[in-house]
């Protein structure tokens, strides 16, 4: 199956998904978000779309309670995006907390960190702690895999959350309103939204390949400085 086709089918069934659940599925795939990516920008910027009443049929509800259409709702599907996420990150950091390194070195790889790259990401824990938390929660892609290393390299918990906290509504807050200023053209921000995804990860596999080249070159100095006369 094409990749294009795939895609439509994972926004299809996303957006049915908070069409017919609305705040509660809102919810869900943030907290899920918080540890394995769960499309949160088309969570968000869908759930403002149906916050601003631009599809018949799906309204913004809590227990039976009918939130009205236009700044009601916006807020509540934000602050149930943002809740879902806090919720999720805390419990990613305190998997990473008890499941210590031997979770990160056994299944590493499926948050991009395989064995060779721990110590790297030790060291940049401690370097940039605070900031890599506060920076992580409003990065595309880079947002769903802070979590559990967190809690693994023993990021303090009461910084940690406020810090996921902040940054979560902020992304929350900033992709419902798109959604809910957008309405029913919220596919135009979507699909404009993927390129910074792509630029994104183009940027990361750059600075990957820059580091390569650099150290191998610093290894041929080291080595030419070791043996003179090669």
């Amino acid at each position: 199956m094409p990749v294009a086709s795939v895609l439509s089918a994972i926004t299809d069934g996303l957006t049915d998904l908070i069409g017919d659940q609305g705040l509660y599925a809102v919810f869900a795939l943030m907290l899920v978000d918080a540890v394995l990516p769960a499309a949160s920008e088309l969570v968000m910027v869908y759930g403002g779309a149906v916050a601003a009443g631009a599809f018949a049929g799906q309204d913004v509800v809590l227990f039976g309670r009918r939130f009205d259409e236009g700044f009601p709702a916006f807020l509540a599907i934000a602050l149930a995006g943002s809740l879902g996420y806090l919720i999720g990150s805390i419990g990613g950091w305190a998997l990473g907390l008890y499941g210590g390194r031997p979770l990160l070195e056994r299944h590493g790889r499926w948050l991009h960190l395989g064995h060779g790259k721990l110590e790297r990401a030790e060291r940049w824990f401690d370097r940039w702690g605070d900031l890599a938390v506060f920076v992580g929660r409003v990065t595309p892609v880079a947002r769903s895999f802070i979590s559990i290393p967190a809690g693994v390299f023993r990021h303090r918990l009461g910084r940690y959350t406020v810090l996921t906290a902040v940054g979560s509504t902020l992304w929350c807050l900033a992709f419902a309103g798109a959604g809910w200023a957008l309405g029913s053209r919220w596919e135009e921000f979507h699909h404009g939204f993927r390129y910074v995804d792509y630029a994104f990860v183009a940027a990361v596999i750059a600075l990957a390949v820059y580091l390569l080249v650099r150290r191998r070159r610093s290894s041929r100095l080291n080595r030419r400085v070791s043996d003179p006369a090669g």
